[in-house]
């Protein structure tokens, strides 16, 4: 049994258990608090599909769980101290981690590749810090619309007309012990973004995991339907996922000096952009989180990098020495946190052990960087590339990238035989 500390709050009756999918969607089970003892010395049994599964819960058979071994148990154990749920009285909220029946971690959990990438910087010497700026859609649960209108941009007045449920996003998910820095209207009607304050990257990842469960738990209570999908409408701004870099080294932080990125920091973001096309399966793993990928969205196409540039593919962030950072853009709001920062921190480690160096930085419009590698704007090349690299499969693992770019072709094949409202709504009256 765990020496951390999974006492229940006074009064709880439900604990609420659950972990990270092969999409980084929250999935577990309600307990009893009776029987919550019981939990925290055996864990609690479940089907290891939950790790290779869908966002719609279709299952195939993949190597590792599949019908000849019949999607045999796995066990969730608490990780986190059980907090309470401030809309549900009595029900505590607690993050867990898999294990196997042989009480050895679970080979498709998309945390333990990131677990990986975070012993091996430690072996270097360094503390991976990660903090991640999610947006996200409120709408309307029946139209599934927004309910207001307009661009607002970081608008006072927008955000004090979304303030009866993001106020409760900011309070009683940071009260959970999910640190929120701000929140602000976003690029469109509906569209709100928070930050969620730097962590270790393990930390970082699970929060994210966590934030976008109960924001949908806590929107619903509110009357909206919250979703992080990456492209819901095609003529408004999608939902990025943007993650600030920095490591941290005897206390400090070991990118910059006298307030710019050094050479460490500029060998990270050179391994970063080497790698950026390459592991695009792993920032976008839907045919519609492409669609964000559009010039003059905010949204990078390309591996450009610049100072304080929206344009580009990262961006730098220089000031003090505490906060000087690397920005990598191109994240969609709903793919795997942990397959991301898995991917992102191993190129950057390559970087720094290879000694890389970025070419000159962009300047200006980095959509009309010309000298500047492209990233995918479709799922199919993001799926090639990954099916031919050494490096995703090194990092994130055979079974656990198979089981990614199944889903992928999977969901182009779906996607493909679709005839569309807009294809009828032009061709079947004219032809």
């Amino acid at each position: 049994m765990s020496s951390k500390d999974f006492s229940l709050p006074e009064g709880t009756h439900t604990v609420a258990l659950g972990m990270g999918d092969a999409n980084g969607i929250m999935r577990g089970k309600r307990i009893p608090a009776s029987h919550w003892p019981t939990i925290c010395e055996s864990g609690n049994a479940l089907s290891m599909a939950l790790l290779a599964i869908d966002m719609t819960c279709d299952v195939w058979d993949t190597p590792y769980v599949n019908f000849d071994n019949g999607y045999p148990d796995m066990h969730m154990f608490p990780e986190s101290k059980p907090v309470s749920v401030p809309w549900e009285d009595g029900v505590a909220f607690c993050f867990a981690r898999a294990e196997g029946m042989d009480h050895k971690p679970v080979p498709i959990d998309p945390r333990g590749a990131l677990i990986s990438q975070v012993e091996r910087a430690e072996a270097m010497g360094y503390d991976v810090v990660v903090g991640a700026e999610l947006e996200f859609y409120l709408l309307d649960p029946e139209t599934l619309r927004p309910r207001d209108k307009g661009i607002q941009v970081y608008s006072m007045a927008r955000a004090a007309e979304l303030e009866h449920v993001l106020g409760p996003i900011r309070r009683q998910i940071n009260d959970m012990g999910i640190p929120i820095e701000q929140s602000n209207p976003e690029y469109a009607a509906g569209q709100a973004e928070v930050n969620l304050r730097y962590g270790s990257a393990l930390e970082a990842a699970d929060r994210v995991v966590m934030f976008r469960n109960l924001v949908r738990e806590l929107a619903m209570h509110h009357g909206y339907l919250a979703t992080f999908m990456a492209k819901p409408f095609i003529d408004q701004s999608g939902n990025g996922f943007h993650a600030h870099y920095s490591l941290r080294k005897d206390g400090r932080n070991a990118f910059a000096e006298q307030g710019k990125l050094n050479a460490t920091g500029m060998s990270f973001l050179a391994g970063l952009q080497k790698r950026m096309a390459e592991t695009a399966l792993a920032a976008a793993t839907t045919p519609n989180a492409y669609r964000r990928r559009q010039p003059y969205t905010f949204c990078p196409i390309n591996s450009s990098w610049g100072m304080d540039n929206r344009t580009v593919g990262i961006r730098v962030i220089e000031g003090s020495d505490s906060s000087t950072r690397v920005e990598k853009r191109d994240g969609s709001a709903d793919c795997n946190p942990y397959y991301l920062m898995a991917c992102d921190i191993a190129a950057g480690l390559d970087g720094i052990e290879q000694g890389l160096q970025p070419p000159p930085m962009t300047e200006g419009n980095g959509y009309e960087a010309a000298d500047c590698a492209p990233i995918p704007t479709d799922l199919g090349t993001a799926v090639e590339l990954a099916r031919n690299s050494d490096f995703m499969n090194s990092v994130i693992g055979e079974d656990r990238l198979l089981i990614l770019i199944q889903q992928a072709e999977r969901e182009l094949e779906f996607i493909a035989n679709q005839v569309t409202p807009v294809e009828t709504e032009r061709y079947l009256g004219n032809f």
